[in-house]
């Protein structure tokens, strides 16, 4: 997902640094009451350990070709690689939390040990997140990892939004499987 840096937003209530304080502090209570109930969920880790075996092995140049041929499938009719993480019983579940949250939540999706894309609620403009803030500032953090993002105008969505990316761990095991980034509309969480 690419996100643009927006120096002047147009909501008012993001104006002053006790705000984005309030908005960092209204993430977290939604990522505890709210998010952290589901994110363990069987079908998601479940299809993160499936992901996982499937791509074990994978270098660097096959994440790359995976991640260019995502990119060229955004917009597009035909959509191989696209299809199967869009369409899968853990994108459905994602797709059902985004609309559970009455427009709290924009999007949410998940990726394995690398970063690659396993489940989505609807298309991320790229695949790998491997080599982003949301998986390289969660992910080696162990069970904790949690990362709020800043209030950005995200261009797949067209929103307001701040990002929630947190670790997300296999409850047998106790192993850190992926990542979990969800979008959080910014006028609807204040």
């Amino acid at each position: 997902m690419k996100l643009l840096r927006v120096a002047v937003l147009p909501l008012a209530f993001f104006a002053t640094a006790s705000v984005a304080s309030e908005y960092d502090a209204a993430m977290k209570d939604y990522l505890d009451g709210s998010i952290r109930a589901w994110a363990n969920d069987p079908v998601l880790v479940q299809a993160i350990t499936a992901a996982n075996a499937e791509r074990a092995g994978l270098d660097q140049a096959k994440i790359d070709e995976m991640d260019t041929a995502w990119r060229a499938e955004v917009g597009q009719a035909d959509t191989p690689t696209m299809t199967p993480v869009m369409t899968n019983a853990a994108a459905d579940f994602l797709r059902g939390q985004v609309d559970a949250s009455g427009g709290k939540i924009t999007e949410v999706f998940i990726t394995d040990n690398v970063g690659l894309n396993v489940a989505a609620s609807s298309p991320t403009s790229d695949m790998w997140q491997g080599d982003e803030e949301k998986f390289t500032d969660v992910f080696p953090k162990g069970a904790e990892g949690v990362l709020f993002g800043e209030i950005e105008l995200d261009e797949s969505t067209q929103t307001y939004q701040g990002q929630i990316s947190i670790s997300i761990t296999d409850p047998a095991t106790s192993e850190v499987i992926g990542t979990m980034t969800i979008g959080v509309n910014a006028e609807a969480l204040m």
